[in-house]
């Protein structure tokens, strides 16, 4: 079936070639990257959307408590997503490599190993989800009804935690084989089908903060179940052919291909949990400044959530085009589509980032619906704290594809644990004990991006990472 274009696509692509014109980077890098990337874009917009309209609806249909008690969840929810996001890196890695050496069998083999680890990492963190809800909640804040409204949340998207660490595996693995659309459309439409169950659930049925989590839970199902039917038999129907397929019945815990992708993933599992872990004690030193401040916070990282959607798709293509430049062996390429994409990804984050700092007043009157409500002068400025810190995210993140598809993964652990530890928390704590106040907050969100754009950056200067892919790559044609 055909694969249309989109506006996203279009001005994504515009960008490019005012890019190319100016000689920072070629034309048809630009197209490549765009083709990749924009699907993923796409995809993180619906579901970053998906996000804040879960934080949206719920402040206009339970009230101020119910952003703070959905927002403190929300942060074990998305342990999930660091586990899984953090495997699927090592997934994207050795699928680019062996798709691009022309080894279709060993790719069956990678996917089949990363679903039975994902899921050796995730079921338990589910059931912890699951069996003690409240007493989770309750670590990082002391407002009855925030704990009550997130162990409602937490307890039933507990069920959903396997199936989104396999829909990161699968996702990664289609990008890895240079089909971005297949998951774009997948979750995309698993996104829009989340928000129109929570408005029937919130609005119509009145099932509260529950509702948000009950259509979280069915959405990531869905999509899971679409992933596996595709892999299994090459094409989901209404959505078109798989690149490559992985029998289900075959070996899942392949020792040489488990040990690669947990050598790769460990690190990018440790940067995403020191970020995600990082965000417990920051939410906890934000909940000194109160309920109203502490719903801010949460708008605020739904906002740029929403803003950092490019890094999905630049970070993404940039480890495919790159992969499979090393997996031919060809070095010099790998490290000019590297260097292009970071320049790419950051001239679309600066126009984004300046945008919605214009605007960010309004957008903050669409999560608290009123200019009376305590909370939006503090989400106005916490907003435009996080469209300084979303540039520099850009950077990371574009700078990090390299680094992952190379197995170089260690250094963007070490920024990551730099920005949250040494800097955001800090800072943030700094603002509670001093006349520093909530600007201690705002010098928290921006550092804690900036130091890890330096990190990354340098390191994929360095060249180290080409050398390091070497160990990782499979001969070209070694399936035949």
């Amino acid at each position: 079936m055909g694969r249309p274009s989109n506006p996203i696509r279009y001005v994504i692509f515009r960008i490019g070639l005012a890019l190319a014109r100016a000689g920072l980077i070629e034309r048809e890098r630009a197209r490549r990257t765009t083709d990749l990337a924009w699907p993923r874009i796409v995809t993180g917009l619906a579901r970053m959307s998906k996000n804040a309209a879960d934080v949206a609806m719920v402040g206009l249909a339970v009230g101020t408590a119910a952003i703070a008690g959905v927002g403190f969840a929300a942060s074990f929810w998305s342990l999930a997503f660091a586990l899984g996001g953090g495997l699927a890196g090592g997934t994207i890695a050795l699928v680019s490599q062996r798709f691009g050496a022309g080894a279709p069998r060993e790719v069956g083999q990678a996917i089949r190993s990363s679903v039975l680890t994902v899921l050796a990492i995730t079921i338990p963190l589910a059931a912890l989800f699951l069996t003690f809800p409240a007493e989770l909640i309750g670590l990082i804040s002391n407002d009855p009804r925030v704990i009550t409204l997130g162990t409602e949340y937490l307890r039933i998207v507990a069920l959903g935690v396997p199936f989104a660490g396999l829909n990161l595996v699968g996702s990664r693995t289609l990008v890895g084989c240079d089909d971005a659309w297949t998951p774009m459309v997948l979750r995309s439409g698993g996104a829009v089908l989340n928000v129109a169950i929570n408005a029937l659930l919130l609005f119509g049925v009145g099932f509260g903060v529950r509702g948000a989590a009950i259509g979280t839970v069915l959405a990531t199902v869905m999509i899971t179940a679409a992933f596996a039917l595709g892999f299994a038999t090459g094409r989901v129907p209404g959505v078109g052919e798989f690149p490559v397929t992985a029998d289900p019945f075959g070996t899942y815990a392949d020792r040489e291909t488990v040990s690669r992708l947990v050598r790769i993933g460990t690190p990018l599992i440790g940067t995403n949990l020191s970020w995600r872990i990082g965000e417990f004690p920051l939410l906890a030193v934000v909940g000194a400044f109160g309920t109203p401040v502490v719903a801010a916070f949460v708008i605020a990282q739904r906002v740029r959530g929403l803003m950092n959607t490019p890094g999905w798709g630049f970070s993404l293509a940039s480890s495919s085009l790159v992969g499979q430049e090393l997996g031919t062996g060809d070095e010099r390429t790998a490290e000019s589509y590297g260097t292009e994409v970071i320049r790419f990804a950051s001239a679309v984050y600066l126009l984004a980032a300046g945008l919605v700092f214009v605007l960010a007043r309004p957008v903050a009157l669409v999560f608290v619906g009123s200019s009376a409500n305590p909370a939006l002068p503090f989400a106005t400025l916490l907003i435009r704290a996080a469209c300084v810190a979303v540039v520099f995210q850009g950077i990371s993140r574009a700078a990090t594809g390299p680094l992952r598809t190379s197995g170089d993964t260690r250094w963007p652990f070490y920024g990551q644990m730099a920005g949250m530890y040494v800097f955001a928390i800090p800072l943030a704590y700094v603002g509670t004990r001093t006349p520093l106040g909530l600007w201690g907050v705002v010098l928290a969100l921006v550092l804690q991006m900036l130091v890890p754009a330096i990190v990354n950056y340098v390191r994929f200067r360095s060249g180290k990472w080409k050398i390091i892919s070497r160990a990782y790559r499979t001969p070209a044609g070694a399936d035949d």
